[in-house]
């Protein structure tokens, strides 16, 4: 039986990632979060989820939301510049464990 209507799975996950809202690479942001934003921020801020360029991040309180919104610009350089590509545009904050 011939196998040309067979994908290569490289294939079939290159197509995958070009209809996803993000980029498969940008997991990469979970690993290198602590390095990135230091042990203290770490501990009250953490990666919630990414789609379509933004960064969704969970608080713990809302006086870290407002502490973090200053410093955006700054976490979004850095987790560029880190990941070497521009996964992230904007960066969005919510207070509490589950936000989607």
């Amino acid at each position: 039986m011939p196998m040309k209507d067979f994908s290569s799975l490289k294939d079939i996950l290159k197509a995958i990632n070009q209809t996803l809202p993000f980029n498969l690479e940008d997991g990469e942001i979970w690993k290198v979060w602590k390095e990135v934003v230091g042990d203290y921020i770490a501990t009250h801020a953490r990666p919630a989820w990414i789609r379509n360029k933004v960064l969704a991040i969970h608080v713990s309180s809302p006086i870290w939301m407002q502490e973090l919104r200053y410093r955006a610009p700054e976490i979004k350089e850095k987790l560029n510049k880190r990941l070497g590509r521009d996964s992230i545009e904007e960066i969005k904050f919510f207070v509490g464990k589950e936000h989607g």
